[in-house]
């Protein structure tokens, strides 16, 4: 007897298309999450099951890990100082065929040479309250209490000044600065309400403008509307107006010789770095002392 041949079989899921990475750091872990979230986004479509472990400062609490490990095997990302809990998830990884990659080795070698001493090797020492976490919180809070425009009158304090039309992304680009150490201050350009003469009298502050495409403009305004169940048409998404609104912006950054950054299609994070290259580029044509990305 001939038993036919199966010419539909099961479909087979592709283990590689789907990972487990788990992310062990002796800290809050946010290094660790930020260099994975850079290496995946050179993957398309990849499904990775992220397992995230702060904290991890011991044998103890790693034991506590080991068996979701075994039971969800995959990559193991780690940044651990403690030398008895490294040990013991190596030899855990190496028992139970995972790789394993300590992120900051390389990195940190390289330092130890080129500094001609050893690392501290404790944990979560970029985390420490020193002089730079507190002017880190100090420029946080300044940013946030000097938001749309409120505040014009201590703007002599600021390291920054944002300004733009609405919906140019200053807020988040503020506020993601401030998380570098810097104090920004951010303003809307509004055709009817002229900014305060503050804005055109500032010595110490950088102030760049900020635009972007009118057509990209309407369709986030279209979008804000739409989460505020805004649905009538008004000015606010008025193609010719919104044009009017970008070079009545853009005239006044000429006119006052404002670097410009066209945020179209830049993330809030490459706004922030030209933003940040743009302090630099200044700092060393007056001869002062820029420290480049302020420490966190």
């Amino acid at each position: 007897m001939v038993y036919p041949v199966l010419l539909h079989r099961p479909k087979v899921t592709n283990i590689a298309d789907r990972i487990h990475l788990h992310l062990l750091s002796d800290s809050t872990g946010e290094t660790l999450e930020m260099l994975a979230k850079a290496a995946l986004a050179q993957f398309d479509d990849a499904d990775v099951v992220r397992h995230f472990w702060p904290m991890v400062r011991s044998r103890q609490h790693l034991d506590r890990i080991v068996p979701e490990l075994k039971a969800n095997p995959g990559l193991v990302l780690f940044t651990l100082v403690n030398p008895e809990a490294r040990a013991r998830l190596e030899e855990v990884c190496a028992q139970n065929g995972l790789p394993a990659v300590p992120i900051l080795d390389r990195v940190t070698e390289a330092l130890e040479k080129a500094l001609g001493q050893e690392a501290h090797g404790r944990p979560g020492r970029q985390h420490q309250m020193d002089k730079a976490y507190f002017e880190r919180v100090e420029a946080i809070q300044f940013t946030i209490a000097h938001d749309d425009g409120i505040g014009w009158e201590n703007w002599e304090e600021a390291d920054i000044i944002l300004a733009g039309v609405s919906r140019s992304s200053k807020t988040p680009t503020s506020i993601y600065l401030a998380n570098r150490g810097y104090k920004v201050a951010n303003i809307p350009l509004v055709v009817e309400s002229p900014p305060p003469p503050k804005l055109f009298e500032l010595r110490k502050p950088l102030v760049v403008g900020l635009t972007t495409a009118p057509e990209r403009l309407v369709q986030i305004r279209r979008n804000r509307l739409l989460t505020l169940n805004e649905q009538s048409q008004t000015a606010y998404i008025d193609n010719e107006r919104v044009k009017s609104e970008v070079a009545f912006a853009r005239r006044m950054f000429a006119d006052n010789g404002w670097p410009v950054i066209d945020v179209t299609r830049r993330s809030i994070e490459e706004t922030a770095a030209a933003v940040i290259r743009l302090c630099s580029e200044r700092s060393h044509k007056t001869g002062g002392d820029f420290e480049g990305v302020k420490a966190i």
